[in-house]
């Protein structure tokens, strides 16, 4: 069986391509995907977002706010109410992103540390994003206090040094269909070093869609295309990488 550790079901297409959620997640289901993180990105949409998984068991929430939306509504005290929901396992997703908006770095350095400290208050791992802001993040995370209730690095795309760094504060390392991308020869190499008990696998559906579903939309049943992936480059069998991500998924949000 296998795990989504990361996808937005409130973000895919339910006009065309799918009835609404509980299509979704029998798709899934039917690739022999057991349970899937939805994550959130902002406080508007948390509420329907929790709202709209709550019949499915299998189905997690995130709570957060992505560095790339620090400019939408935000109240602390209401946020640190909807972390508190007992469906959130996670906060986030969280990070820094100075490639698409480096003109809002110090709003967001502000709302990662207001989300750093909410995790760590409940013991809630974090998931973060991070893009051109390897020494901020780090820096971030470590004087938050980070290494207290872990977390994951999501949709991994950093070298191995960072991965190193970030799973020396006991974070683990989640991995997208980027990976299948035959430009991301990079990315491969540190997958092949990384060791299996420091991974996940996730989609970030609706977007990423892995090869050989590339230029679609992305859906959770698709993460078993990257586990696949994951196998082929480290010479493992499929069932090594299904056993121990859905491991991994349990030991960190479920524990």
């Amino acid at each position: 069986m296998f795990v989504d550790s990361h996808c937005h079901l409130d973000k895919l297409n339910y006009q065309d391509l799918h009835e609404n959620i509980a299509d979704v997640v029998a798709k899934a289901e039917s690739s022999r995907v057991e349970s899937m993180l939805s994550v959130g990105v902002t406080m508007d949409s948390f509420p329907s977002m929790l709202e709209a998984i709550k019949p499915f068991k299998n189905v997690y929430a995130s709570c957060g706010v992505h560095p790339l939306d620090v400019e939408s509504y935000f109240d602390f005290d209401k946020f640190k109410q909807y972390a508190q929901d007992p469906r959130v396992v996670a906060i986030g997703e969280t990070g820094l992103d100075y490639h698409y908006q480096p003109e809002t770095a110090e709003l967001q350095k502000e709302r990662f540390k207001q989300q750093v400290e909410v995790a760590v208050a409940l013991n809630k791992p974090l998931i973060i994003h991070t893009r051109n802001a390897r020494e901020d993040t780090l820096q971030i995370l470590r004087e938050g206090g980070a290494e207290q209730c872990g977390g994951v690095i999501h949709c991994f795309t950093e070298d191995l040094e960072f991965a190193e760094q970030a799973m020396q504060l006991g974070f683990y390392i989640s991995i997208s269909g980027i990976v299948t991308f035959r430009q991301a020869t990079e990315l491969k190499e540190v997958v092949r070093a990384l060791p299996l008990e420091r991974l996940l696998i996730e989609t970030d559906s609706p977007y990423l869609a892995p090869v050989p579903h590339r230029g679609k939309e992305n859906q959770p049943a698709y993460v078993v295309e990257v586990a696949a992936y994951i196998a082929q480059l480290k010479g493992c069998a499929l069932n090594d990488v299904a056993k121990k991500t859905t491991q991994n998924f349990k030991d960190l949000f479920l524990r």
